[in-house]
């Protein structure tokens, strides 16, 4: 229908115009009025994209306005916060900068105020100079008037002296010609016979002089090595231990002694094989002692026994453990007493093998008096003497803490203590003054220095002062000590131990040298040894012992 209507409207027009008629007839009008209408169509079409187009650039634009104007005014605000920002660290800097300022004008001025006070005090101290400089030129213009006065006195005082001199001379000369013809002699003469008078004279006063200086100056010097002496012993006054044989072991129980002496006494006899002391069990309550005449084997004895006590497993397989690890432990307790007596004594620098000798001296007397104590007394006492000698103190020190030396070594070296202390000494670079007053202290050599001397009279003091030593122990010693190292000497000896106070010598022999055999052979050629070499009090026991050990280790 709306086909027919444009139609007939397009035709209606054409014949109101006179252009053309009204036309009928349907096929022909059908397909004009078709086309006009495809026409209208696309034009309407082509104005709605066209007006849809420009809404579309208008909102798009509006869009865009929209968004540059929201980005403006962010940019905006970030810049007038970043203004605000530099506006407030340019104001925080101002004031730090100000506050600075005001901080080094202040300590400007604190040192400006300094220098003047220290202006001040300079020129008041330079006008006191300048007072005292004044006052000083005054007493020297005063002095300089009096040496001007006295010059005059002295050259007036002179010339009378001059003039005296010359009358004494003329005086002389008219006496000494009166002389000459009262006693008829001359001048030369007269002279000759006075000077031999006057020359006898003076050589018997001169002799009776020389005695009188030579007496006093004795008296003094005894009376002063008495005073040096004696303050000496009275500075150091220190007291000695009697060294004994016995040492006491703190048990915690009495049901202890019977776990040391063991099923059928195995233990106690493990014991005494390792160590080589008597272990004595009484009736003292919670306590055994240790016998023997060797220091060292009973500290060792004493220090197994109480990790054995303390560690309560006691059977012979850990009695040798035990024992072996107190004789190692035993060397640093040898070095460590050696270290500690040099520095109580104040002798630095010693070698190691020096401080290990010097720590064996704790564990060896000398008629009962403990070497390494007398040692340390004599290095007190000589250090003393040389200080009021005004010698070197300190290697009096050094020679009289290491004057005995020598007997801190073992058996196994040969030679005297003092042969011994004085090789061992050079050995190890000490000082020759020490080495020989070592060597001197034993009569080995002459001494040939003060410090010597000093070792000898302090060694002299320590030793002869009461109390100090005591003979009987020492003999004992000397002879259980005897016993071993005669018995030590005969081949297939391992180790000897002298026991029951000398009653007893036991050996224990080398089994890789000997067999069970010849153990008796060797029991015999030892007990004739020591029956022919010694003198003993009462029969020697010789026991000797052989073992054969196989130690394998399963793996």
């Amino acid at each position: 229908m709306v086909g027919d209507f444009f139609w007939y409207r397009q035709n209606c027009l054409r014949r109101e115009t006179g252009t053309f008629g009204c036309r009928t007839g349907p096929l022909f009008g059908k397909g004009v009025v078709d086309m006009d209408a495809t026409v209208t169509v696309m034009v309407l079409s082509t104005g709605l994209l066209l007006l849809g187009f420009i809404l579309g650039w208008l909102i798009s634009s509006k869009v865009s306005h929209s968004k540059v104007y929201r980005s403006e005014a962010t940019a905006e605000k970030i810049i007038e916060d970043a203004e605000s920002e530099a506006a407030e660290m340019k104001h925080t800097a101002e004031l730090e900068a100000r506050d600075k300022i005001h901080q080094e004008r202040l300590e400007f001025e604190q040192e400006m105020e300094a220098k003047a006070e220290s202006i001040v005090g300079g020129e008041s101290k330079l006008s006191t100079l300048e007072r005292q400089l004044n006052r000083r030129v005054d007493l020297l213009n005063d002095k300089e008037k009096s040496v001007s006065t006295r010059e005059e006195s002295v050259v007036t005082i002179q010339t009378e002296v001059e003039t005296h001199s010359r009358e004494l001379a003329e005086l002389i000369v008219r006496q000494n010609s009166r002389l000459e013809e009262i006693a008829g002699l001359t001048k030369e003469e007269a002279k000759g016979v006075l000077m031999a008078n006057l020359e006898e004279e003076a050589r018997e006063e001169a002799a009776w002089k020389v005695k009188e200086i030579k007496e006093e100056a004795t008296n003094r010097a005894n009376e002063e090595a008495r005073e040096i002496i004696a303050s000496a012993i009275q500075r150091l006054a220190s007291d000695h231990t009697i060294e004994s044989t016995v040492t006491v072991v703190k048990l915690p129980t009495d049901e202890m002694k019977g776990r040391i002496i063991g099923r059928e006494g195995r233990n106690i006899r493990a014991f005494e094989m390792s160590t080589g002391v008597d272990v004595i069990v009484d009736d003292t309550p919670e306590a055994v002692v240790l016998s023997g005449f060797d220091p060292v084997r009973r500290a060792v004895a004493k220090m197994a026994m109480e990790q054995l006590v303390f560690d309560g497993r006691i059977h012979p397989g850990r009695i040798e453990e035990i024992v072996q690890k107190s004789k190692d432990s035993m060397q640093e307790v040898i070095r460590q007493s050696g270290e500690e007596e040099a520095f109580e004594v104040g002798v630095p620098g010693l070698h190691e093998r020096l401080v290990e000798a010097l720590g064996r001296l704790r564990f060896r007397t000398s008629y009962g008096q403990n070497v390494l104590e007398h040692s340390k007394e004599v290095a007190f006492i000589a250090g003393m003497m040389a200080t009021q000698l005004g010698l070197d103190t300190q290697m009096a020190k050094r020679a009289g803490l290491l004057h005995d030396i020598g007997k801190g070594l073992t058996h196994e070296v040969d030679g005297t203590f003092g042969e011994n202390g004085a090789d061992l000494s050079r050995k190890y670079g000490e000082d020759p003054r020490v080495v020989n007053a070592i060597e001197s202290h034993h009569g080995d050599a002459d001494p040939i220095s003060a410090i010597a001397v000093l070792v000898d009279a302090a060694d002299t003091v320590s030793r002869s002062r009461p109390g100090a030593q005591r003979e009987v122990i020492e003999n004992y010693v000397r002879r259980l000590e005897r016993l071993e190292s005669t018995a030590r000497t005969i081949d297939g000896v391992h180790e000897v131990y002298a026991i029951q106070a000398g009653q007893e010598v036991r050996v224990v022999a080398n089994s890789d040298m000997m067999s069970d055999e010849d153990t008796e052979r060797l029991a015999l050629q030892i007990a004739d040894r020591l029956g022919g070499g010694l003198s003993s009090p009462g029969p020697v026991k010789v026991t000797v012992i052989r073992e054969t050990r196989a130690v394998e280790y399963a793996r």
